[in-house]
């Protein structure tokens, strides 16, 4: 279990992530193989954020609420997001042009690599995208897609695109269904909810709808064209993404069991 001390210095962690939404974000470190390198601009992230002078201070009450509801999750979903082998469930959603995309259609064009993600408030969900953006043309290489799914609305979409030009598929899921049947949905609590508007002045509703609370654990995977999981991570540490080091690699995989 761990100490007083070490959960009040993640919870800060917590705080510090939060406020970022409104301060810039980092775009990660380049690895050795000149593959952005997801730890690492975690790590740069931190340090930015750690450096801030517009940090909030955030009250020892919200940050017990916090810490509780960190470890309420990962003890409810302590596997989250289905798994190697599996059989991906089809799904059609829209994209802020009011496009529909369809998984089964993607998958005839070769494989697909699907990431869901929190809403553009989230600075590990940007660094993430950001990193995903600059691996697409190595996953090009592969012949397989990007498409990210989130539960925010396609107007906060829109502004993303608009600020970074994301070349691939964002799809907005405003029931849940596709977040659900990926085992991947959970929802804020009306004390969580209280304490991130208490703390960070973020009403998670502006980005996703009235009433509407509920959150995908990030979570990517890499699905073949028979639409089988061939790689996957998901953490309810919402800091924990899979590396796009290990998407090229299972995509590697795939193009040399295909030849």
């Amino acid at each position: 279990m761990k100490s007083k001390h070490a959960l009040h210095a993640a919870v800060v962690v917590v705080a510090l992530a939060m406020t970022s939404f409104i301060a810039p974000v980092a775009r990660g470190a380049q690895g050795q193989s000149g593959v952005p390198s997801y730890s690492d601009g975690v790590k740069q992230l931190e340090k930015q954020m750690s450096t801030n002078k517009g940090a909030v201070k955030v009250s020892e009450q919200d940050m017990a609420i916090m810490a509780k509801a960190a470890a309420d999750l990962a003890a409810q979903m302590p596997n989250p997001g289905i798994k190697v082998g599996a059989k991906a469930p089809d799904f059609s959603l829209k994209n802020p042009k009011g496009k529909t995309v369809k998984l089964s259609t993607e998958l005839k064009n070769g494989p697909v690599v699907l990431t869901f993600y929190r809403g553009a408030w989230c600075p590990y969900c940007n660094l993430q995208l950001r990193q995903l953006k600059e691996t697409l043309p190595q996953i090009k290489k592969h012949g397989a897609s990007l498409v990210a799914i989130t539960p925010q609305l396609p107007d906060k979409s829109v502004a993303q695109f608009k600020q970074d030009g994301f070349p691939f598929e964002v799809l907005s899921d405003l029931d849940y269904k596709v977040i659900k049947s990926y085992n991947l949905l959970w929802e804020l609590s009306p004390e969580l909810d209280a304490a991130y508007k208490r703390a960070y002045g973020l009403d998670i509703t502006v980005f996703n709808g009235p009433k509407r609370l509920g959150l995908p654990i990030p979570g990517t995977l890499v699905i073949d064209r028979n639409g089988i999981v061939r790689a996957a991570f998901a953490d309810t540490d919402y800091k924990k993404r899979m590396e796009p080091a290990d998407i090229l690699a299972a995509l590697q995989q795939l193009s040399q069991q295909n030849k």
